[in-house]
């Protein structure tokens, strides 16, 4: 005997495909060889007559009610499974499971109310009676196998060679995760069996090519996991770890977040999966959590996988952790114990919306027993016996436990998907509210897929219900908080909600203040690799870790960063600095050499001071004008020198002072133009003294060439040329205020740019060419006869200019913001006292103090 699957087509309808059985052959010694030979067609020819038959022992439904049209569910109604051992020898022993789930069981519930409830209404499917065959697959993918061959064939043992290509269901409610629908939805599809499911929310299942007639009242993980990495990244968490159950549902979920955590930002310290089935897998978890920095998990999780991963974190006592959960367990009541809200205590997560179906929360509660199952209530304080539940005596666990028959979140999903089914029906059997539906219409299940896709209607609470183009929901998800009442009783606390049907500004709302911490705190956790990097820094990342993990290095000068967890410093504008903290942009410092400043102070003082002399010896000669001293040194250019040096004087004022336009103008051109001038009359003193030595040679006639008129005329000459030279320079390229923000990074120095570098080594490059041809007729002439001749004094203030300005030079090009100028005006002041006090001193002395020798005889020298 051998066994073979047959699928057949239905008079080569599409769709109309034969559901799968397992068939039986009995052949003779001969057909053994050809089989052998894997010639499997062959016998066929030779006219044996096949038969179908369900081999082993059928699978019969839970629960189950015959009708018109009949719907199939199929949930966890145990979630442990015991596989019997496999030696291949004998036939295998039935899977036995165990652990009742109260929540799953009341997902049966509920199909059965929605059910009932249709049935009894006068406007939907008025003529017709829906029928429910409920299975349980106890949590596992090999009995979910069962489960829907056995909805799909029947309850028939045996068929001849016909196949009718009819399923024994018309649409499957179910199941409840997202590998188990997985499997049921591929074995379902090539049939074109409709499936709603209520909570599987794999992203997988959108695809409408894998999965064509797939459906579900429950929004897409794609939201979900979008969500999550957004909820993480408003509370500021950039350091978390991931743990999600190893199956389809938590492996694409989890591949979703992280994609969306890395967009928003956040980092993962680690990423760990197991399946339920993998206690060593769940300890090397445990390990990851105890010893891991993250203060915050993401847990995409079923709730048995959640379940096991409590029982551990309990067990170990690893508490104080922040815990992120979806739809899938943050609701459980399964994982409410005395033990389990020190570590789940705080939990943020998304659930599906709570809502209130009139009738429920009764039949789930009394009707529901009393009717179907006939079991009593029972005192668990006593040692009474009860009497047993129909066929299943681990039933009796699901009375007295109606704690989350007011939460209603998943089994208003199963309520929307058997009405759905209900709407389409009635669209296929051109039921209307006046008429019956038409009995003779026959229904397929391929029929219910096209009829589903454009159901659109509102349940009695005012939820709509529609499917989109990938047979999914609208995304909305309340935001749910683990905290612990006054009585102690742990209780989900809506926060905050999820509408992704909204604008994208108004899709994520969330009540801070009513979150309750870890710990039963109000102060919001951290969790981050690094401290957070406060304004005035920068981040620089760690090598080897994650971007998350970083230094805090501050910004440079002339940078700052304005705010925390920096990626870079932002350069200050040009006339902006940076302050001490590196947090914001100042305006720089703006320096110039002022009036008010001791610098400045001084620099006046010895002007003012230069001044005063200069009258003095003004006044002095003024007062000794007929004498013979005053008159032997040519009062006339004495006077108009001394009047150039009040001028020099008063011209260093000019450099002092906030630069402007006209300042920077005048500072340059009254420098150049009156240090002409003295200098010209001096080299006119200088030509006088030779010209007078020279005149009292016999025969000598020199003196007629440079009386006063000449002497007058050179001085004019000279000055005339610097001021064309001044001119030309403001005419073509002017001295002009300037803000020279090279030099120092931290300040302005305010100063007056030349304009014109050739105008400005013009002007005292003319200035010196006269000092130098000064010096050297003055050095000539130190040596001719006379008690007084002035040319050695003249002498002494040419190489004391010459020295200053050459020394100035080198200290000019040097000296940084305003010392610049204040060279200039020492260089000034300087060389001006030098020529003051070396040709005026000696005379003054012998006019003040040494009047005898204040006579012809003696500056004749014939005393």
């Amino acid at each position: 005997t051998f066994y073979s699957t047959h699928t057949v087509m239905n008079n080569g309808q599409p769709g109309g495909l034969c559901p799968v059985r397992i068939c039986e052959y009995s052949m003779s010694p001969s057909m053994t060889g050809l089989f052998s030979a894997g010639l499997l067609l062959a016998f066929g020819a030779t006219g044996e007559t096949p038969f179908c038959q369900v081999l082993g022992s059928p699978e019969f439904p839970l629960l189950s009610k015959e009708g018109d049209v009949m719907v199939g569910g199929a949930f966890s109604i145990h979630s442990k499974i015991t596989q019997p051992p496999l030696s291949f020898t004998m036939k295998p022993t039935r899977l036995t499971c165990s652990s009742v789930n109260l929540r799953e069981f009341r997902f049966a519930q509920t199909m059965v109310f929605a059910i009932e409830e249709i049935n009894k209404s006068d406007f939907l499917l008025p003529n017709v009676s829906i029928g429910y065959r409920i299975y349980d697959n106890c949590g596992s993918t090999l009995s979910s196998m069962r489960a829907v061959m056995a909805l799909m064939n029947g309850n028939e043992r045996t068929v001849g060679k016909s196949c009718y290509g009819q399923s024994a269901i018309h649409a499957i409610i179910g199941e409840s995760e997202s590998s188990s629908t997985i499997v049921l939805s591929r074995t379902t599809g090539p049939f074109k069996i409709p499936v709603i499911s209520h909570s599987a929310t794999c992203e997988c299942l959108s695809s409408r090519k894998d999965y064509p007639s797939f459906f579900r009242t429950i929004a897409s993980d794609l939201y979900q996991s979008r969500a999550l990495a957004q909820l993480v990244k408003h509370f500021g968490w950039t350091w978390v770890g991931t743990v999600n159950s190893d199956s389809d549902y938590g492996n694409n979920g989890m591949a979703i977040f992280l994609a969306a955590a890395h967009e928003e930002g956040v980092c993962v310290e680690y990423t760990e999966k197991f399946h339920r089935a993998e206690p060593g897998k769940l300890m090397k978890v445990v390990e990851v959590i105890r010893k891991s920095t993250a203060r915050v998990i993401v847990s995409f999780m079923a709730h048995v996988e959640m379940n096991n991963l409590l029982e551990q974190l309990s067990l170990h006592n690893i508490t104080g952790r922040q815990f992120i959960g979806v739809e899938a367990w943050i609701t459980a009541d399964s994982l409410v114990t005395p033990s389990s809200f020190s570590v789940l205590g705080g939990s943020l997560g998304f659930a599906v919306q709570k809502a209130n179906i009139s009738g429920l929360d009764h039949f789930l509660t009394r009707d529901f027993w009393e009717r179907d199952f006939n079991c009593k209530e029972r005192n668990r304080g006593s040692m009474a016996e009860t009497s047993a539940c129909i066929e299943n005596n681990d039933i009796s666990e699901l009375k007295n436990s109606n704690d989350d028959v007011s939460e209603l979140r998943y089994s208003t999903n199963i309520y929307k998907a058997i009405y759905a089914v209900a709407h389409a029906l009635h669209s296929i059997l051109n039921c209307s509210n006046c008429q019956r539906c038409d009995e003779m219409v026959k229904v397929t299940p391929w029929q219910v897929v096209e009829s589903l896709k454009k159901v659109n209607f509102t349940i009695k609470n005012g939820d709509q219900v529609w499917f989109d183009s990938t047979g999914s929901a609208v995304a909305r998800y309340e935001v749910l908080n683990w905290q612990r009442r006054s009585d102690g009783r742990v209780h989900f606390k809506p926060v905050g909600y999820y509408d992704a049907s909204l604008p994208p500004g108004q899709r994520f709302v969330l009540k801070t203040e009513a979150i309750m911490w870890p710990g039963e705190g109000r102060e919001l956790p951290v969790s981050a690799c690094s401290e957070s990097c406060q304004p005035g820094t920068r981040k620089v990342l760690q090598k080897g870790k994650p971007v998350c993990c970083y230094d805090c290095i501050p910004c440079a000068e002339g940078e700052i960063s304005n705010t925390t967890d920096s990626n870079g410093c932002i350069k200050c504008p040009a006339e902006y600095w940076s302050n001490e903290k590196r947090n914001a942009c100042i305006l720089k410092t703006v320096e110039f050499l002022s009036f008010t400043e001791v610098m400045g102070i001084i620099l006046i003082f010895f002007t003012l001071f230069g001044l005063l002399l200069t009258s003095v010896v003004a006044t002095l000669f003024l007062i000794n004008k007929d004498t013979p001293l005053v008159k032997a040194n040519n009062s006339e250019l004495s006077f108009l020198l001394l009047f150039s040096l009040t001028l020099c004087f008063l011209c260093s004022l000019t450099f002092i002072g906030r630069p402007s336009e006209w300042s920077c103008m005048l500072r340059h051109t009254a420098f150049g133009i009156t240090f002409v001038l003295c200098i010209s009359c001096i080299l006119g003193k200088t030509i006088v003294v030779l010209m007078a030595f020279r005149a009292t040679l016999p025969g000598s006639n020199v003196m007629k060439w440079f009386g006063p008129t000449q002497q007058r005329l050179s001085v004019l000459t000279f000055t005339l040329i610097q001021v064309l030279i001044c001119t030309l320079w403001l005419t073509i390229n002017p001295p002009f205020p300037f803000k020279n923000m090279s030099h120092y990074k931290e300040k302005i120095i305010l100063e007056c740019a030349l304009g014109s570098a050739v105008g400005f080594w013009a002007v005292l490059g003319y200035i010196g060419l006269l000092a130098v041809l000064c010096f050297v007729l003055a050095f000539l002439a130190r040596k001719l006869p006379d008690n007084f001749n002035e040319a050695k004094f003249i002498t002494f203030s040419m190489l004391i200019f010459c020295a200053v300005w050459i020394t100035f030079i080198p200290a000019y090009v040097s000296s940084p913001g305003k010392f610049t100028v204040a060279v200039e005006i020492f260089a000034i002041l300087a060389s001006t006292y030098g020529i003051l006090l070396c040709i005026f001193a000696p005379k003054c002395f012998i006019i003040v103090f040494k009047p005898e020798l204040n006579t012809k005889k003696h500056l004749m020298g014939k005393a």
